[in-house]
């Protein structure tokens, strides 16, 4: 998503190792033994555990797994081609994991078109807590509309990940020090998963997941 860096025939690259291509191999196998054999495994009476197992595999085979070796083909080539992913569950703060880690490409657009434009008026603060809101309501379009159900809370879960980050970097938050070390990782880790079933709530699970699972054969 990066078009300066992707397209500036001027920044080369060196080839990425081969621990860095197994590795995506790896997670791109985990992700389909997840979704084609472990899901259909699942007995039908726990359609919800069936349809997370399923989108954990799906999360591998795609940001994890197919869309970094995309990029490690492009790095083959010295073209500059950052993975979507950054080794997420190595963040130690909650604001590492959404800006530096996780989804890189959204984490572009978003700098570009909503936080630099709300900077300079609104702060830093305002502007990163704006992105989490916009975030929040395109979730809910391409989770909960489509399952007709569970509106709102995308969103929410969102807030709560810009509260999180706000309290982190505050004084408060650095006192307790929580954008660093275990107990920001701690703290990040609880954030992220105690309220995920807002995220991704029943309503998408029944009525997307597990349809699009039966369409590809996974169930």
């Amino acid at each position: 998503m990066d078009a300066d860096a992707f397209l500036d025939s001027r920044l080369r690259v060196p080839p990425p190792a081969p621990t860095t291509w197994l590795r995506a191999t790896f997670k791109t196998i985990l992700g389909a033994i997840l979704l084609w054999a472990v899901a259909r495994s699942i007995p039908q009476g726990q359609p919800l555990l069936r349809g997370w197992v399923g989108m954990l595999g799906l999360i591998l085979l795609l940001h994890f797994g197919t869309f970094q070796i995309v990029a490690l083909l492009w790095q083959s080539l010295g073209v500059r081609a950052e993975p979507i992913m950054s080794a997420p569950l190595r963040s130690t703060s909650l604001g590492e994991f959404w800006g530096k880690r996780w989804n890189l490409g959204f984490r572009q657009l978003a700098h570009e078109l909503i936080f630099r434009p709300l900077y300079r008026r609104l702060g830093p603060d305002t502007a990163a807590f704006s992105v989490f809101v916009v975030s929040g309501l395109i979730h809910d379009l391409v989770i909960s509309l489509p399952a007709r159900g569970g509106y709102g809370l995308p969103t929410l879960y969102f807030l709560l990940q810009g509260a999180g980050v706000t309290v982190e970097r505050s004084q408060f938050g650095k006192r307790l020090g929580l954008g660093e070390g275990v107990r920001g990782w701690c703290f990040m880790a609880v954030f992220l998963t105690a309220p995920v079933f807002g995220l991704f709530h029943p309503w998408f699970v029944l009525r997307v997941i597990l349809p699009f699972m039966r369409a590809i054969h996974a169930l």
